[in-house]
């Protein structure tokens, strides 16, 4: 039985003008998981993410790591429940 689950993520650090949403996008679309990422007014990276729990584990251990040029101090994490809403991982404005 797959567990499909959901989470929101609020990435904390040097995480905006490093290439965190693609970078986020390339790991999210490798391990088939649907979302998004967005820069948010504060600093942070919001992402919402959906898939299997699995691999959503192991885009959070991604994420934690984060694009060289990046320095993640910190992921704040809510699991939800699965919505599938989203249609594949996209990069939000």
């Amino acid at each position: 039985m797959v567990n499909l689950a959901a989470a929101h993520l609020f990435v904390n650090g040097k995480v905006q003008g490093v290439g965190f949403r693609n970078f986020a996008e390339a790991h999210a679309s490798a391990l088939g998981l649907v979302g998004y990422a967005r820069n948010l007014s504060d600093g942070r990276v919001e992402i919402q993410v959906e898939g299997e729990k699995n691999k959503i584990e192991s885009f959070l251990q991604k994420v934690r790591q984060g694009p060289p040029r990046s320095n993640v101090t910190s992921v704040d994490i809510t699991w939800n429940s699965a919505s599938s809403r989203e249609g594949g991982f996209s990069i939000r404005f």
